[in-house]
């Protein structure tokens, strides 16, 4: 029997990703992945953005190695500890101060959608409503209140999920409708059907959605619609934040403040179970323990978060080198796309894809990648986007070998997809 038959027998029928990539990986470092053979991946997932600085840094390790050792505390609520002090000292200096960010920090449960739940109960206690506007394409988690803003209708399950309006986000009906006036237009209507919301929630990049991406202009309409209509701006930057796109945040460089920023995915730094929300001073009306979690008090994730933030975002050769290699990834699937009538790149940062516009041919890209030793996953509401999320880290020589890799599974598709049709 193989490890295969025992994960059928025994594990719900729930698992996905294993389902495309199913080696027993047995030890992970840096950019690659190994199975219990000694077999090679370089990995261009990254535990779904989990891990922008990588597998193991060594340096994030050590800290926890040496916490554990000395008995530091591992769960400790919203315990007083010197690791969370740690890690607030280092956020706090390292991340607010240089972008002039007021922000307070909450902890939450560990997961993203733990703290999208928490934005959205926040949200309408300070506004005293109900409604929130979330966008198409957009994925906010899978627990009941951040699934009914979700889009995807397969991950929705038809369940009864209610308190969401949905509108079309920047593109999705085409370059000739501006979706902003759309959504401006709708909140001046008292008879849009659209009832007044307590907040506005996108991403900046739609991670699952498929990598579609916000414009400055389109979202300074957006955020000024929030404002005048008195509802909270909520940037999810569960996937897009932590580097991924180049600065810390998806909206570094632009000018945007929102009210409440959700973090989760590589802010441990290490793949650890931590999430927390950021909120404008005045909006944090939470009376003490309204809101609670067992364990939003992590306290190993606080330790390789520390580490993290002062490895990495003490100074800005990191964002400089995302930029870089972002550059290049870009004008390989700009390469790549040219090959495929119709195909173009969506997303920015080291958060980019080829939109093969085709389902079938992505899945096939995928599947052969990870023939050839590369894992890559598909996004998009029809799995048509072959998307990029190498951790930030992966050297350069790493990089061009899977992209050389997507290259060859491209067009091993593409040859594939002709002998049936032939």
């Amino acid at each position: 029997m193989t490890h295969i038959d025992d994960f059928n027998r025994y594990e719900s029928q729930v698992r996905g990703y294993c389902r495309r990539f199913d080696a027993l990986f047995v030890r992970a470092v840096g950019s690659e992945l190994f199975d219990a053979r000694g077999r090679r991946w370089i990995d261009f997932l990254a535990g779904c953005g989990s891990l922008n600085y990588g597998h193991n840094d060594p340096d994030m390790a050590e800290a926890l190695v040496s916490h554990i050792r000395g008995n530091g505390l591992s769960a400790a609520m919203d315990l007083h500890t010197d690791a969370k002090h740690r890690f607030i000292d280092a956020f706090v200096g390292q991340v607010l101060k240089p972008r002039n960010l007021p922000y307070k920090l909450q902890f939450t449960g560990p997961t993203g959608t733990n703290a999208v739940e928490a934005a959205l109960k926040l949200a309408r206690k300070v506004t005293g409503r109900h409604n929130v506007l979330a966008f198409t394409n957009g994925y906010h988690g899978v627990s009941l209140g951040a699934l009914a803003a979700t889009g995807n209708r397969f991950n929705r399950m038809n369940a009864p999920l209610s308190g969401v309006t949905r509108l079309p986000y920047e593109g999705y009906m085409g370059a000739d409708v501006d979706t902003a006036c759309l959504l401006e237009r709708m909140l001046a209507d008292p008879s849009s059907g659209v009832d007044s919301p307590a907040a506005i929630l996108f991403e900046l990049v739609q991670g699952e959605g498929g990598l579609g991406t916000a414009s400055p202009a389109w979202l300074a309409r957006v955020a000024t619609a929030a404002r005048r209509h008195g509802a909270l701006l909520i940037v999810d930057d569960v996937q897009a934040g932590c580097g991924r796109t180049g600065g810390f945040f998806s909206f570094d460089g632009m000018d945007l403040l929102p009210d409440i920023v959700v973090l989760s995915k590589s802010i441990s730094g290490f793949g650890l179970p931590m999430a927390m929300l950021l909120l404008r001073p005045e909006i944090d009306q939470w009376s003490p323990a309204e809101h609670n979690g067992t364990f939003r008090g992590n306290t190993h994730a606080f330790v390789t978060a520390e580490v993290a933030v002062r490895k990495f975002w003490s100074t800005p050769a990191q964002e400089q080198a995302t930029r870089a290699r972002a550059a290049r990834v870009g004008a390989a699937l700009q390469a790549l796309a040219a090959k495929v009538p119709g195909a173009c790149v969506k997303g920015r940062g080291l958060m980019q894809g080829l939109d093969l516009r085709d389902g079938t041919l992505a899945d096939r890209v995928s599947r052969n990648a990870y023939s050839r030793g590369l894992v890559i996953e598909t996004a998009g509401p029809h799995d048509e986007v072959v998307k990029l999320l190498p951790p930030l880290t992966t050297p350069d020589p790493v990089l061009e070998e899977g992209l050389h890799l997507l290259e060859l599974s491209l067009r091993e598709a593409l040859g594939e997809l002709s002998l049936q049709s032939a």
